[in-house]
């Protein structure tokens, strides 16, 4: 089975660290990105911009906006994609992630959340 990952932070915290605060804290993950992948149960893993768009149909017409989940106090970081055969595999997965790794993610508020993929396309 199929499982989304979606790391969060609280947008406030980490906005309020200097850039080379965020940069030293980004560089910590990559060893932790490693431990992960070494799983063989990671089929993608995307780190997310915070400018967002919104689309959504409205009187027939697709309309794009802003995205009113950007003004949440958590925002979405990284997205990724495991292969498990429960949700107790998938959490064991997951916790391999820096979002939960990184000893300054308590602070930042990082979290994930693991959702089971009901169907799932990819282009080969």
């Amino acid at each position: 089975m199929k499982y989304l990952g979606l790391g969060y932070f609280d947008k406030k915290k980490m906005d309020a660290l200097p850039t080379e605060k965020v940069e030293a804290i980004m560089q910590t993950c990559q060893v932790h990105l490693e431990e992960f992948y070494k799983s063989g149960q990671v089929m993608a893993d995307v780190g997310v911009a915070q400018e967002a768009k919104s689309l959504q149909r409205v009187d027939g017409n697709i309309q794009v906006g802003e995205s009113q989940l950007t003004q949440l106090k958590k925002m979405i970081g990284s997205a990724f994609i495991i292969e498990a055969q429960n949700i107790e595999e998938a959490i064991d997965i997951a916790s391999l992630h820096p979002t939960v790794q990184v000893t300054e993610a308590e602070q930042l508020g990082w979290e994930i959340e693991i959702r089971a993929i009901d169907s799932f396309y990819m282009k080969n």
